[in-house]
């Protein structure tokens, strides 16, 4: 049982990191219907900006997750603008197959930059540790589930509270008839993509922290899992990434533990082919019908 425990624990910390980049995939998806496959790159982006900014500023680890957030928003707000905005009519096929392309695109521009080797990521946090009963949770862990429920709070208010978040959704619903009532699309969809970069940003950062390396290609299966776990929550909903990133955080974890690591990246997929087999729509996503 204090097994079972410490693992959930363990499951919570990276499954708030999936929770993080899952957001960006159901944000932008919500709004036009794109699965952004180049999220994980900008996620990969923040890890090393907050790298640059304290290996060789010396900042610490709030000036450096604030920049990385953005420099991640501004990133996505220009690939949206340069690659997605000409594509916006386009078939869903051509979009997809750009997403992959701005992917490739800003993995192999930071391998020529940074190079491809695995960099050792500077010590931000505490590596202090605290027994909660039977149960060790380090500070680091503290930091990270901490840092995304405030962001997730602030996101739902944004988008409940806020103009910009009614824009958002009647965007969401309906962009044509947004347009009609005088609210400016193209600049709801760039936040949409600075939001959503941002948060990814903000993962890069503590996965970095986490983990204690990077690389130039780190963001391709975490990006994976994260898409996997916004389909598991719903795609489009909020509340359902944050469900579906703790979710697959903890499956995960818990297979290492109890099985072999060897499966920890099987079981994403095999949770995903069930999901799609029984509620394709996620567990808080809405079944939606279309006219033919």
């Amino acid at each position: 049982m204090i097994a079972f425990l410490q693992q959930l624990v363990n499951g919570l910390s990276l499954g708030s990191i999936y929770a993080l980049i899952a957001l960006g995939y159901t944000m932008v998806y919500g709004i036009i219907k794109l699965i952004n496959f180049a999220h994980g790159d900008i996620y990969m982006l923040g890890a090393y900006c907050a790298f640059l900014i304290t290996t060789y500023c010396g900042l610490g680890f709030i000036p450096a997750l604030l920049i990385s957030m953005f420099f991640c928003g501004v990133v996505g707000v220009l690939i949206e603008r340069i690659a997605y905005k000409p594509l916006r009519h386009a078939t869903r096929i051509t979009a997809l197959i750009t997403a992959i392309g701005v992917s490739y695109v800003l993995e192999y521009a930071t391998q020529y930059i940074m190079g491809s080797e695995v960099r050792t990521y500077p010590k931000l946090l505490t590596s202090a540790s605290f027994h909660l009963g039977p149960v060790t949770i380090t500070m680091q862990q503290v930091y990270i589930f901490v840092i995304t429920v405030i962001l997730m709070v602030v996101l739902q208010f944004i988008v409940q509270k806020t103009k910009m978040g009614r824009a958002m959704r009647a965007v969401s619903v309906d962009e044509d008839a947004a347009r009609l009532m005088g609210i400016d699309v193209d600049k709801t969809i760039s936040f949409t993509f600075l939001l959503g970069s941002a948060l990814a940003g903000v993962a890069g950062v503590l996965v970095g922290i986490y983990y204690n390396s990077i690389n130039p290609l780190m963001g391709m299966t975490p990006g994976l899992k994260a898409f996997i776990a916004a389909v598991f929550g719903g795609i489009g909903s909020i509340p359902g990434a944050m469900i579906g990133g703790l979710f697959i955080g903890i499956a995960e974890t818990m297979v290492t533990a109890y099985g072999s690591s060897l499966y920890k990246d099987a079981i994403v997929y095999i949770i995903l082919i069930l999901i799609l087999i029984l509620k394709p729509a996620g567990l808080l996503g809405k079944n939606v019908r279309e006219k033919v």
